[in-house]
Formats: structure tokens, sequence, C-alpha cells
């Protein structure tokens, strides 16, 4: 990788370029032979044309088939930076491709695993690396990568199920939005032209289909600027904290939609327990990574509670009580009968299958129901404006 160093010479000057090194800390020594003092050094962005075209996101499912090849490989005893490398050169992504290859030098210059994983926070992040590292101390990487690989495969699972169910609503709507510009730039001018020409006093539909158009016609930028602002304005706003904080928030209170969220959050709280633990982590420190790894404020902050109940000695099921609107009795009373047996990590895998199969079941009547729901509103469309429209000039015209 290149280094982009700002120096100073023995005799004042200063000195900008570049220096190609595997890490920072390597690009510093080399710098220190030029005898030279370092005032600032930065890596250089790369940016190839594939990466600008295609991006550089890592998907989860990219990352839980890499996690099970490297498993395998190491579990067949193939040297680590072997193994990287191998599996860099199978890489499609190009920047997932560059980040495994990167991982193999600091792998080859000392670095364990965890440690060189944990350069790339945006690929593997402290879930992955902790887990890792539990791998590492004990000996069983192959049994950490394992972990990590079904980890990935289920919340793969999840997003592609939702996105999948809204592929359908998101084609019939864009589709109607489609049909709709076309109407209004292309069809309304000439047909306003003629029911102007051909009725005197056009029915209620109809009047205001043209002052709807004429409206459009006059102000209709102002309607697209405004709604680009808006956008706008949300867009950046949910990106802060306060505005993250409400969306969160806002989230787990609208009818339909919050006990959907309710249990996909469940499942990650759920299965990311689950899998520390098995891993060898302590609860602390699985709580720990749990809440760094949600991402819906409402939840982190009682997981961060949970955190601070169990370092004073509470049970976690005791503390959960508190939230029944966050976390229903089944859940409560599951983790309790773990906490009283010995087998934790068991129950918390049986909260993530049976609301898996309640995600599944949400998203089957979710796509079951929007089919008719969206072809009603098609055809409320469709007849707004054949009465609007069609039906005045038929008759106009059987008139002449």
């Amino acid at each position: 990788m290149k280094f982009v160093y700002q120096a100073r010479t023995k005799e004042g000057k200063i000195d900008i370029g570049t220096v190609e090194a595997s890490s920072k800390e390597a690009a510093a020594l080399l710098l220190q032979k030029y005898d030279i003092i370092v005032t600032s050094l930065r890596e250089q962005a790369t940016f190839s044309k594939r990466e600008f075209f295609f991006g550089r996101k890592v998907s989860k499912k990219d990352l839980a088939i890499f996690s099970r090849q490297l498993a395998v490989m190491l579990q067949s005893r193939v040297p680590v930076v072997q193994s990287l490398k191998s599996l860099a050169v199978q890489m499609k992504n190009p920047s997932f491709k560059e980040k495994i290859a990167k991982t193999a030098q600091f792998v080859e210059e000392g670095n364990s695993l965890s440690e060189s994983f944990a350069k790339y926070p945006e690929v593997f992040n402290v879930f992955y690396t902790s887990l890792l590292k539990t791998g590492e101390a004990s000996g069983k990487i192959s049994d950490a990568l394992y972990y990590l690989s079904d980890h990935l495969e289920r919340e793969s699972d999840i997003i592609s199920k939702i996105r999948s169910a809204m592929v359908y609503p998101i084609f019939v709507l864009g589709t109607l939005m489609v049909m709709v510009l076309i109407v209004i730039f292309f069809l309304m001018p000439r047909l306003v032209d003629l029911l102007n020409q051909t009725i005197s006093n056009p029915p209620l539909f109809t009047s205001l289909m043209i002052s709807f158009y004429t409206f459009l016609s006059s102000y209709g930028w102002i309607l697209v600027l405004s709604f680009l602002g808006l956008i706008a304005f949300f867009s950046y706003y949910f990106t802060t904290q306060e505005g993250k904080k409400r969306f969160d928030a806002l989230s787990l209170k609208i009818p339909f939609v919050k006990e959907f969220f309710k249990k996909v959050y469940l499942i990650r709280f759920a299965e990311n327990i689950a899998t520390l633990i098995s891993a060898g982590l302590s609860i602390n420190s699985s709580l720990k990574i749990t809440k760094d790894t949600i991402n819906n404020v409402v939840y982190k902050k009682v997981i961060s509670e949970v955190e601070q109940g169990v370092l004073e000695g509470q049970k976690i099921s005791y503390i959960l009580k508190r939230y029944p609107e966050l976390f229903p009795p089944f859940v409560i009373q599951m983790i309790q009968v773990g906490e009283e047996t010995g087998k934790s990590s068991q129950n918390l895998m049986e909260i993530v299958n049976f609301y898996n199969n309640e995600v599944d079941r949400a998203l089957v009547t979710f796509t079951t129901l929007l089919e008719p729901i969206l072809i009603i509103f098609l055809g409320i469309i469709v007849a707004f404006l054949a009465a609007s429209v069609i039906a005045p000039l038929y008759s106009a015209l059987n008139v002449l």
C-alpha cells in the first residue's frame, strides 16, 4: 500500500511524497533511513475503475463464504498466510481481494490473524475480531471461523428475505410513478385542450384534474424541489446522533412494522450472545460486544443496562423483565431457564430459531396481503383517470 508523507530535512526544507510499504509502521521505519523527520504520514486512497463502478462494500454473504473457506483450509493444516493468499486470488470483489492480500502481509510480519483483520473494521467488525481472538487463545481458530460463517449466513438470509419482499412493491410503485408522469407530461396537455374545446361545463373530477394539471404546469418545480429538499433533510438528520435516536425509537412504535423490527433485533441479540458464549467468551464480554453490534439505540441502551447489572451480580432475565415491550415473556422465560440450567447458549438459539420462523411468516403474510392492496390502489388510480378524463371525453364525442 502507498502512504503520503510530509517530512522536514536537516536543512529545514519541507519534503512531500509517497512511499510504498506493507503498513504505516513499516513506512515510518523506511523513511527514517533517509534521515528525515516525518511530520505527517497517511495511507493514500486508491480507487480502481472496477471499484468505482461496482463499489467497495463487502456483503455478509461474501464474508460468510470467505470465513468458511478459511476455516476449511486451516483445519486442513494449510498455513494462515498461504490460505489468505490463495483466497485473495479467488475473490471477485476487488476491494475484498485487496484487504485479504494485505491481511496476509500483516500476518507475515508477525501480527495475529485477529489483529490483522481488526485493521479493516468496515469489513471485520468487533464481533468478528473478538470471536476470532477467542479462537486464537483457545487454539480453535477453525471452530471460531465456522461459528462466524454460520452467524453471517443467518444474517445474510434475513437481509435477502427482506429485500426480496420489497422487490414487488418497489417495482409496482415505480411503474405507477412512470405511468403518472407519462400521463401528466405527454397526454394531459392534449387532453386538457380537447376537453376545454368540447366540454363547457366539465364534471367535478374533470375540473379537479384540469386544476391539478394547471397547478403542476405553473408550480410543479416547487413541489419537486420541496420533495428533494425533504429527502435531503431527513437523509442528513437521521445520520446525526439525535436523528438516529428518534428514528430508532419511532421504528419500534409504528403499527404493523414495530413487531417485525422487534423480532429482527431479538434474533440479533440472542444469536450474538449465543454465538459468543459458545465460542468461549464470558457473559460480560458477550454483552459488551453485542451492545456494540446492535444498531438500534433503544436496544443498545437496554443491553448496556444488562451489562452493568450482570457486573453487579444480577441475572439477565431479572433485568429484562423491566422492558416487557422490548423483550416478550417468552424470551425472558427462555433466558431464565437457560440461566438456571446452565444452557444459556442452547436456549438463546431456540429463541433465534423461533423468531426466524416468525420473520419468515411475517414476510410471507406481508407479500400476500400487499399484492391485492397494490392492485386495489392501481384500480383506484385508473378509475379516477377514467372518471375525470375518458368518460367526459367519450360523452362529448358522442354528442358531436
